[in-house]
């Protein structure tokens, strides 16, 4: 079940100017011409996919799931839905670090992935949506400075350290902006704990040679602020970038006003 899923609220409320997102077609050239080494690092098929991925996820179409304007931030709260989990990880350059080290002082995007996923709506475009939020934090010193991203790998034994820091190197644009750190759990037994904790499940598809990818999952991404505590969840269906930014800013607002008590 998802919690705290905002378009019910959202279309009750008043329209609102949508943010202006940047475009990804200078970025996409860049990613042309740096294609060829690239290709050496990640294998084709899943470049193509992030590229596809990231393209669509910048200039977002207004479908039936994001036909609204998002709510101005500050203009609603966001109930604290539970504790974010902790574990033992290992980030893409091979450092142990603890899972509530990464979920503490800043506000935290955390989504769940695997590097083989080929599924369109599932992990290529989750990471597309975190690769739109760091693009805004380059030029937006409150985000960069108070957000961080979360790409945290269920495929240990293939996304390995040094793949994920391929998989980094492939899709971030650039090095500026936000912290975007990409994990994976230190051991089986971690990565089982951690997923219990965020109901996060993941299972092998029958055909290991499935086009979409050998595992099936479903899309959980959460909005988690400073005190380790969740405070949003969002699917496939809600995972736009226009309101994950807006919660975002709320959750800084609302930190401002209480700095203020």
């Amino acid at each position: 079940m998802i919690r705290g899923a905002h378009a019910p609220r959202v279309l009750a409320m008043a329209p609102s100017p949508s943010r202006t997102f940047p475009q990804s077609e200078n970025a996409l050239r860049r990613r042309r011409r740096n294609g060829h080494a690239r290709a050496r690092v990640l294998p084709r098929m899943l470049l193509v996919i992030l590229l596809a991925a990231a393209a669509f996820a910048t200039d977002l179409p207004r479908d039936p799931d994001y036909d609204y304007d998002p709510p101005a931030p500050g203009s609603y709260t966001l109930p604290v839905v539970k504790t974010a989990g902790d574990g033992a990880l290992l980030d893409s350059s091979g450092k142990s670090v603890n899972l509530r080290d990464l979920t503490h002082g800043r506000v935290t995007v955390l989504s769940f992935i695997y590097t083989r996923c080929a599924a369109g709506k599932a992990c290529p475009y989750a990471t597309g949506v975190l690769n739109q939020l760091h693009q805004l934090s380059i030029d937006d010193q409150t985000l960069a400075k108070n957000m961080r991203l979360i790409s945290m790998s269920f495929d240990p034994d293939y996304d390995t350290p040094q793949r994920l820091a391929d998989y980094s190197d492939a899709i971030r644009e650039e090095k500026a902006g936000c912290e975007w750190r990409f994990t994976t759990a230190k051991s089986r037994t971690d990565l089982e704990s951690i997923l219990a904790a965020y109901d996060q499940t993941v299972d092998k598809r029958p055909n290991p040679s499935d086009p979409q990818g050998p595992l099936f999952h479903t899309v959980r991404v959460f909005l988690i602020d400073r005190d380790a505590r969740i405070r949003n969840i969002y699917s496939s269906g809600t995972l736009d970038p226009r309101l994950v930014i807006a919660d975002v800013e709320t959750l800084l607002l609302e930190e401002a006003k209480l700095s203020k008590k």
